[in-house]
């Protein structure tokens, strides 16, 4: 644990080194802590990677008071509409029908792969680094966010409240809405409303998700169960305007 105040600065990779760096925090977070596995997870480099981070931004997080080699401590991947048509498809098209997304006109951002090292949770190091994607946001006039994001497991029946919960409440309107797709995916509406323990709900629900549904965020219909990296994941969708609202909190409270 970093032993002086953090000295965060946040920038988008520049070198191999830097998607190098990203990739080493995935797997810290993602393989080390959370289980997951799969052909794309380098176990003797220690690396988590797939063929999107070719196409895609990086956005990295750094603790300057930490050893050079271990200072990304968050990161973001970032994939727009041109960068996924290089790509051939958006990363989650895998999981979810992107159908009315894509025909909506938006111009779409999706975020993936975001991470935090275990030592920055739950304070100022996930302010900074949505300052950061406000201003790529802005800069690349995105107008709607999107990506899988995961509850940890895949016992669906375990997470039965969360996800209803997010059925019933968060639902994207009709003509946003995505749906899981393939033999992974599984329906979310599991329980009626009003046999939901709203509170213990969202005590199950990740952090981040509880993040994004506060900033307006909605889900699409359905998840997918991601065996190999061990996740429930659900298609989150907000409005870019929610992000830049956010940024101008942020800079009047201050950070």
């Amino acid at each position: 644990m970093a032993t002086l105040s953090p000295q965060f600065h946040v920038s988008l990779a520049q070198t191999p080194a830097d998607i190098c760096a990203a990739q080493r925090l995935r797997y810290a977070v993602f393989v080390r802590e959370l289980g997951g596995q799969g052909a794309t997870v380098d176990h003797a480099a220690g690396l988590e990677s797939d063929r999107f981070d070719a196409f895609a931004d990086h956005l990295l997080l750094r603790d300057l008071t930490r050893p050079a080699a271990d200072q990304v401590v968050g990161v973001y991947r970032l994939l727009t509409g041109s960068q996924a048509q290089k790509a051939g498809q958006f990363y989650c098209a895998d999981e979810f029908d992107l159908t009315a997304l894509v025909q909506s006109g938006k111009r779409l951002l999706e975020l993936g792969r975001t991470c935090l090292h275990a030592d920055y949770r739950g304070g100022a190091a996930m302010v900074h680094i949505w300052c950061a994607l406000a201003d790529y946001v802005a800069r690349n006039r995105v107008d709607i966010l999107f990506g899988a994001a995961s509850f940890h497991g895949t016992d669906v029946g375990a997470l039965a409240a969360p996800l209803s919960l997010l059925y019933h409440r968060h639902l994207a309107p009709e003509h946003l809405r995505v749906f899981a797709i393939g033999p992974n995916a599984a329906a979310m509406n599991i329980l009626p409303v009003d046999q939901i323990d709203r509170v213990r709900a969202m005590r199950k629900t990740p952090a981040l998700i509880k993040a994004y549904l506060r900033l307006g965020g909605v889900v699409g219909n359905g998840v997918f169960v991601d065996k190999p990296l061990n996740t429930i994941d659900i298609c989150m969708i907000l409005d870019a305007a929610s992000v830049a609202q956010l940024q101008r909190d942020i800079y009047v409270r201050g950070v």
